[in-house]
C-alpha cells in the first residue's frame, strides 16, 4: 500500500496552510495544495507539500492524479467585501464547487467541505445576507445532494471566526484579530463597525485544525460546527486589546450573531482548548508580534 494522497484546496491560505502543515507530519500521507493565491501566499508554504497554482474551477486539468481525500477550503471568504467582488465570488465559489464535486465524483474520493457559519446567522439560513453567505449556504446543499445523487462521501464543517498566526493583517481582506494587533503595534485606533454589539465565537486555528483532521478521518454524511463556546462582542474584543476605539458606519451583511452547532464534532472527541484572552495577552507581551 502506498501513501494516501490528500489534496487541500486553498492550501497556501491561512487555514489551509496550517492544515497542510499538520497533514504533512503524518508519514502515511502525501499532501498536495491547489491554490490561486488570491488571498493565499507563498510565504505560507510548508515543507513536504506539493503546491499546484490555479483556480479550483480548473481542477480537472490541474490535478492529474486521483486523491484519496479532498479538503475543499479554497473559496472566497469575506462577507462585507463580497458585494464589491461578486464576479470573484461566483468564479471561486460557484464555478469552483461544481468543478471540485465533479472531480471528486470521478475520482471516487471523500470531500470535506468548509462551509460558513454565516449560514446560521441570526437564527436563519443566512442565504440572503450577502453574496458570500448565499454561495456558501447553497454550496453546502449541493455537497449534500452529490452525496444523495452520486454516493459521494462527504463531511461539511463550519468555522467560527478563526484567528491565529498567518492571518491576513492588512488591506480589505484583513481579519479582525490580526487587524487589531497591527493597529495596536502602530498606535492607531481600533476601528469597529457599528453597532459593535455583534457577537462572534472566535476560535483558535489550532482548535480548527484539530477538528478538521478528526472530521476528515471520522466524519461522514453530516455537518460539523467548529467553534469556541465563548462569544464576545466586537467592543469586548477591542477592550481586551485596550486601545482607543473608533466607530465606523454600519455595513450590509454584518450579522449580529450565529449559533455554534458543535455537538456532533464534540461527539467525535473534539473540544476547543484555546482562549482568545490568552492569545491577546501573549501578543501584548510580545509587543504585538507573533512568537
Amino acid at each position: 500500500m502506498g501513501k494516501k494522497k490528500i489534496l487541500v484546496t486553498g492550501g497556501a491560505g491561512f487555514v489551509g496552510s496550517h492544515l497542510c502543515e499538520r497533514l504533512s507530519k503524518n508519514p502515511e500521507y502525501e499532501v498536495y495544495s491547489l491554490d490561486n493565491y488570491f488571498t493565499g501566499s507563498e510565504a505560507n508554504h510548508v515543507a513536504n507539500v506539493t503546491y499546484i497554482k490555479g483556480d479550483t474551477a480548473d481542477i480537472a486539468t490541474l490535478v492529474t492524479f486521483n486523491p484519496d481525500m479532498v479538503y475543499h477550503l479554497g473559496e472566497y471568504s469575506r462577507v462585507e467585501q463580497s458585494f464589491d467582488d461578486i464576479e470573484k465570488v461566483w468564479r471561486y465559489n460557484k464555478d469552483g464547487i461544481f468543478a471540485v464535486l465533479e472531480f471528486v465524483r470521478k475520482a471516487g474520493c471523500k470531500i470535506l467541505y468548509a462551509g460558513s457559519s454565516t449560514k446560521f446567522g441570526d437564527g436563519g439560513l443566512g442565504r440572503s445576507a450577502s453574496p458570500y453567505a448565499w454561495t456558501k449556504a447553497t454550496n453546502t446543499e449541493l455537497v449534500m445532494n452529490y452525496g444523495m445523487w452520486f454516493n459521494v462521501p462527504y463531511a461539511i464543517t463550519y468555522f467560527y471566526n478563526v484567528y491565529g498566526p498567518r492571518e491576513i493583517e492588512s488591506g480589505k481582506y484583513a481579519t479582525l484579530i490580526a487587524l487589531f494587533k497591527e493597529k495596536m503595534k502602530n498606535n492607531e485606533p481600533l476601528t469597529i463597525v457599528s453597532p459593535g454589539t455583534q457577537k462572534r465565537n472566535f476560535t483558535h486555528i489550532d482548535d480548527i485544525i484539530d477538528a478538521l483532521v478528526l472530521v476528515g478521518e471520522n466524519g461522514y454524511g453530516d455537518e460539523f460546527g467548529i467553534g469556541s463556546d465563548e462569544a464576545f462582542s466586537i467592543l469586548e474584543v477591542a477592550q481586551m486589546y485596550g486601545g482607543e476605539i473608533q466607530m465606523l458606519p454600519e455595513r450590509r451583511g454584518n450579522r449580529m450573531g450565529a449559533d455554534v452547532l458543535s455537538e456532533k464534532t464534540k461527539a467525535l472527541g473534539w473540544a476547543p482548548t484555546r482562549r482568545l484572552q490568552d492569545y491577546i495577552e501573549k501578543l501584548r507581551k510580545n509587543g504585538w508580534n507573533h512568537e
